[in-house]
């Protein structure tokens, strides 16, 4: 990847975002001292951010940004302000799935007792599935009461990102990698995610493993963090746990990150744009800075990454100190922006006493293992939703339902909201205006695409206001869906 940007003079070529808010400033730090360090780099600035969404780009990037970012695909991006109100995405998540960086990966250590911190002795790493889960962002208002969003989990993009969290660990010697999920409640889709992470395990016997639910999980890191070395999650959790280590271990302005792809890389800090600080010359721009580090391991410049990293922990050591890690405490001054680049510039060439460092190495290439064996993927009944808003009674809706002739299929049960009130419902249960209505296959009969047709003719004769139908399949005989809650 690395050898794409690299010019005949050994200089490496990197795409730059500035970004929105505090992003232009903490971007010229980072540049400066990049410069400084004697960095072989050359930037060409990318069109993208707040500015573009304004004149009425709502992806909030250039068309001509693409073709920059793939000449030279390695980018180091500033934060970046979404306007709010709906008609946006968000710039962030459009590029790491539209360039496919599958892997985040967010580092968060303590700097005691230089940063003030409860949870000394702290460093982990988080890597988050960068590309799926809710952050699809496939949703739906499906009725006047009822909402949606698709969760996608698939089986390819797991298998990437598990391999790359024990590429890393081996990489780096970390000893231990926690999945964490919800594989109790969202059992196919978080259940795939830990199942692929157990079976992979399997070749990396030298790693230690443990799966937690994500709650409990949270919780523990909140609380003691020290017992993590690596924290595998996907994207969701992947996002909130990491917000949880970088406020644990000092700050979120501590934190940068790295997002990786078969063919691009692109590298940010974890914190967005605070506009409320933008201009001030207080913005802590140590994030960035650990994202440019992270980049400069990348491209293949360990030497430059320690000494701009030794420089960062000498400032520390030193007592400099931007407003939102400043204490008062003896022995440190609090400053702006620019002084605490001056700081770390001073700093280059100098090693810190106490701090420990601890280097970062790149992972080898991901590649993915093509399955053994096919499953076998047989149509076995449908979910078909609908739109109930003066109707709600499941008894009703039923009896008109069980009247429907299909030779294939058959009438199984009704939710709402995922718990099951026909037939035998509880008078409890609370009803809003959104009916899964279950058909599957009756005994010793198949089922053809026609008979769903047939069944959804059905459905809009008797007057139903279809809103959405799901197939139900199983794989090797086994379901392909979950179960409503009491069936």
């Amino acid at each position: 990847m690395a050898e794409k940007n690299v010019e005949q003079n050994g200089t490496t070529t990197i795409s730059l975002i500035k970004g929105d808010g505090i992003g232009p400033e903490i971007t010229d730090s980072v540049l400066r001292i990049l410069e400084a360090s004697g960095a072989n780099l050359k930037f060409v600035e990318v069109e993208a951010g707040e500015k573009v969404y304004l004149s009425g780009k709502t992806s909030g990037i250039a068309d001509s940004a693409w073709d920059v970012m793939r000449k030279y695909p390695i980018l180091l991006k500033g934060p970046i302000t979404t306007p709010r109100g709906t008609g946006y995405k968000s710039l962030n998540v459009t590029i790491r799935k539209t360039l496919g960086l599958y892997a985040n990966l967010r580092p968060a250590r303590t700097y005691d007792p230089f940063v003030k911190t409860k949870h000394p002795g702290t460093d982990l790493v988080i890597v988050r599935e960068n590309e799926e889960d809710t952050y699809a962002g496939i949703e739906h208002r499906q009725t006047r009461e009822v909402t949606q969003c698709l969760k996608l989990i698939t089986k390819p993009g797991t298998e990437k990102i598990v391999r790359y969290a024990f590429e890393f660990a081996r990489s780096n010697g970390r000893k231990k990698i926690t999945c964490m999920v919800k594989d109790n409640i969202m059992k196919i889709t978080d259940g795939l995610f830990a199942s692929v992470f157990k079976q992979i395990s399997e070749e990396y016997p030298e790693i230690s493993t443990e799966s937690m639910i994500i709650d409990i999980g949270a919780a523990h890191l909140a609380n003691n963090p020290q017992r993590f070395d690596v924290i595998l999650a996907p994207n969701l959790y992947g996002d909130i746990l990491s917000d949880i280590a970088a406020e644990v271990t000092g700050s979120v302005g501590m934190c940068g990150s790295s997002n990786i792809g078969d063919s691009i890389a692109m590298f940010e800090a974890v914190h967005g744009s605070a506009p409320d600080i933008a201009g001030k010359d207080i913005a802590n721009p140590t994030a960035l800075i650990k994202a440019a580090v992270l980049m400069l391991v990348h491209v293949g410049m360990p030497e430059k990454a320690n000494l701009v990293r030794n420089a960062v922990l000498k400032a520390l050591e030193d007592g400099y100190r931007t407003a939102d890690i400043f204490t008062g405490e003896a022995n440190t001054q609090k400053v702006g922006t620019k002084a605490f680049t001056d700081a770390i510039i001073k700093r280059l060439g100098e090693k810190p006493k106490q701090l420990e460092v601890r280097e970062l190495t790149r992972p080898k290439t991901v590649s993915l293992v093509k399955p053994k064996h096919l499953e076998v993927k047989k149509l076995v009944g449908v979910d078909v939703f609908i739109d109930e808003y003066e109707n709600r009674n499941p008894e009703t809706l039923g009896k008109k339902m069980d009247g429907i002739q299909n030779a294939s299929l058959h009438l199984k049960m009704i939710t709402n909201r995922g718990v099951k009130v026909y037939p035998q419902g509880q008078p409890e249960t609370f009803l809003t205006d959104h009916f899964r209505c279950r058909f599957v296959v009756n005994e010793g009969k198949s089922v053809q695409p026609k008979d769903i047709v047939d069944l959804l003719s059905s459905f809009i004769g008797l007057g139903f206001d279809v809103i959405k139908t799901e197939n139900l399949y199983t794989f090797d005989d086994k379901p392909g869906y979950s179960l409503g809650q009491g069936e």
